[in-house]
């Protein structure tokens, strides 16, 4: 029987993105195979679907390196038919057909159970922004930093993992301060659990290398002058979680804040992350997520609409999370 997808082609040099009927024999040679319930639209999958970032790996490709849904049939011991699962990242929809399709083969490692207590359209409005954020958070205990020790400053708040990062550090007890170029969401990240909001143009351009003690530790999600201005005004011994790049790659930094101050600048990859990484992150975002306030941050669309929010996405005019529904 045929299936809806979102299928990326790359033709006599030529770009395409299109919701085709695809066939069972066209998806890959996977032993898990998953019903895909929802999946989601994040910055990196904008970039796929618009072809505005090198991210596709291999043509054809489908989008969508998040996705929930249920095992439909399953070759691999560790999954059986009626599991449900829940995926992010592993190069899946990039190199490997990911969940912007009603059906997904995938491998077993892939794959991790989908918490009790979270609904698949749930985890897909959290998805790789809530993971990433979780991973980021529990970065910043491991180090020892405690509620008492001072304020966490979270950059480029608006966005997936901004929202998220706030939302978990405040049901932690920590006191966080919200860094956005977008004075009107104020009153979002207020409801998120943000005690102030700080205007991104304080830390976009270029800084001294060292500067006042201004905060325990942070979250960074932008990169270059904001990530350099935010290391060199970490308290001493305090930690800055990096997993974002939204104002570039660069670091134009000095040591200064890592040899004089002794900050830890803690890198945060989700992609490959071990399984059991994901599934500790995961439980602890199902125990501290508010369902009321992940109903602010996430929004719900149909796959016909994927290709016109991935343009809004890229355009900054989204906020929150878009999950996808495929069945």
């Amino acid at each position: 029987m045929s299936m809806r997808a979102l299928v990326i082609d790359h033709i006599d040099d030529q770009y395409h993105t299109q919701l085709q009927q695809i066939e069972p024999e066209q998806l890959p040679d996977e032993p898990v195979k998953v019903k895909v319930l929802y999946s989601s639209l994040n910055y990196k999958d904008g970039l796929a679907i618009t072809g505005k970032g090198p991210v596709v790996r291999s043509f054809p490709m489908v989008p969508g390196i998040d996705l929930a849904g249920e095992v439909i049939e399953s070759s691999d011991p560790e999954f059986s038919v009626g599991d449900r699962v829940l995926l992010n990242g592993w190069g899946v929809g990039e190199r490997y057909w990911g969940g912007l399709a009603e059906q997904a083969n995938l491998r077993a490692k892939w794959l991790i159970p989908l918490p009790d207590t979270l609904t698949p359209e749930q985890a897909m409005w959290i998805g790789t922004a809530g993971y990433t954020a979780m991973l980021c958070v529990m970065a910043l205990q491991r180090h020892g930093l405690q509620p008492e020790d001072g304020p966490i400053l979270v950059t480029g708040a608006g966005g997936g993992v901004g929202s998220f990062a706030i939302h978990f550090l405040s049901q932690l007890g920590y006191h966080v301060i919200a860094v956005s170029g977008r004075a009107e969401l104020e009153p979002y990240f207020t409801k998120l659990g943000a005690q102030q909001m700080m205007a991104r143009d304080e830390l976009s351009l270029p800084g001294k290398p060292l500067q006042k003690e201004r905060w325990a530790g942070a979250i960074d999600c932008v990169g270059s002058h904001t990530l350099v201005n935010v290391c060199a005004s970490i308290n001493y011994g305090g930690i800055v979680a990096c997993c974002g790049l939204a104002q570039g790659m660069d670091f134009p930094a000095s040591v200064a804040p890592f040899i004089l101050r002794g900050v830890t600048l803690a890198g945060i990859d989700s992609v490959m992350r071990p399984k059991a990484d994901r599934i500790a992150a995961w439980q602890k975002i199902a125990d501290v997520m508010d369902p009321t306030i992940l109903a602010e941050i996430g929004q719900t669309i149909s796959l016909d609409d994927a290709i016109s929010q991935a343009e809004q996405l890229l355009a900054g005019a989204v906020r929150g999370r878009l999950a996808v529904q495929l069945a």
